[in-house]
């Protein structure tokens, strides 16, 4: 398993615990760009941990690689390197790139493509695991014939299958949940004030205050939000973290957004735990108002009406397979332009509380389910390749 950030993004942690219990009985390793991280929550049992080369901490092999990859235009070089403790003569059968939305982003979609070339140079089978794509990534032709080196990429919702088949991209093509709608939440202390049943669970990420159009507007919705939540109902309000990587973290901007409520016992921040323990929590809320995608996973899987403030393909594809539509339960954030949009946003699914997760009760046992099938595909692509 490549191109894994580490778990400090407790959603890397939460799909790659859920596939190391779908495939027990195949040996894995994970080669990770934060060993600390990973052995520092739920992984360590469940798989090897290697830690990745990382060029940029060796001056000469930095300065050497670089200046082969100009003359020889070499580009793989630098992830012939990287991962250099398992290719030649350790390379392994099969690699899994388990980054799901890696192809979002410029500089990372690079990195996915480099990696899978070189692992498919050495003579391995490559899977592209639990992905999303947007559909205007696959006119790039670059990215479409990578996607046909894969031997397997599992879609994790319609928009992106749909997308691939239209590309052309049809043979190594398998739709699956994402990995960690299957993952199994861990009991952990909650605080005296959490009532379950009675408690908003709100998640927000610096992501998407990045994706803002208008300076200030997101966490001003969430500000009246949890004044309309404080004011208008006796529930609890608890704002929960689910990535805690230093250039990336959630919670210097929910510390910031609890700023001014620190006195109020019936709000509450959580500090760092396991993807498991986070998915507890969040299963105790009656709802959940969330930015991060494996924080919003985590509350669908547990049955919890929620509400994603997004901005991408993976979060409008979900709700829309879960519920037909992502009107209503997806509030793009780009569109936020007055400060209570949010609180209508909220009014409208807590007015649909029952119903919502009533529906969610029918569905989400088959929908789990169908997350864990996605490693009879890997088994039987593994033992394909035995013998």
């Amino acid at each position: 398993m490549y191109l894994h950030g580490g778990s400090g993004n407790h959603g890397c942690e939460a799909i790659i615990n859920s596939t190391c219990h779908m495939l027990e009985d195949i040996p894995k390793l994970l080669v990770t760009n934060s060993e600390k991280e990973d052995r520092t929550y739920s992984l360590e049992p469940l798989c090897d941990i290697l830690q990745e080369r990382k060029i940029a901490e060796h001056f000469f092999a930095h300065v050497f690689y670089y200046v082969w990859r100009a003359v020889f235009r070499d580009s793989e070089s630098f992830m012939r390197y990287r991962f250099r403790e398992v290719l030649g003569k350790n390379r392994a059968p099969l690699y899994m790139s388990t980054g799901g939305d890696l192809y979002c982003y410029e500089l990372s979609k690079k990195e996915a493509i480099t990696a899978n070339a070189a692992f498919c140079r050495a003579g391995a089978k490559t899977i592209l695991w639990g992905c999303s794509l947007e559909p205007e990534l696959l006119k790039e032709p670059e990215v479409v014939a990578d996607m046909k080196r894969y031997a397997l990429i599992t879609p994790r919702e319609t928009i992106t299958e749909r997308a691939l088949r239209e590309a052309g991209v049809t043979e190594n093509v398998k739709l699956f949940p994402d990995p960690a709608f299957a993952l199994e939440p861990e009991k952990t202390d909650l605080p005296n004030r959490f009532v379950a049943g009675k408690t908003i669970g709100i998640n927000i990420s610096p992501m998407i205050v990045r994706h803002e159009k208008e300076s200030g507007i997101t966490l001003e919705n969430y500000r009246r939000l949890i004044d309309h939540i404080l004011a208008g109902s006796d529930n609890c309000v608890a704002l929960i973290p689910h990535v805690m990587w230093k250039y990336n973290d959630d919670r210097l901007t929910l510390r910031e957004l609890y700023r001014g409520y620190e006195a109020n016992e019936r709000v509450f921040l959580f500090p760092d735990m396991s993807c498991r323990k986070l998915k507890y929590i969040i299963s105790r809320c009656r709802a959940f108002i969330g930015a991060r995608t494996h924080a919003t996973i985590a509350a669908y899987s547990s049955c919890v009406p929620t509400l994603v403030v997004g901005y991408s393909v993976k979060a409008r594809g979900i709700a829309r397979d879960l519920f037909g539509s992502e009107e209503h339960y997806v509030l793009p954030v780009q569109t936020l332009e007055k400060p209570e949009e949010l609180i209508g946003a909220y009014d409208w699914l807590m007015d649909r509380e029952q119903e919502i997760r009533a529906g969610l009760e029918r569905t989400m046992p088959e929908y789990c389910a169908r997350a864990k099938m996605a490693g009879e595909e890997v088994r039987r692509l593994w033992n394909s390749l035995q013998g």
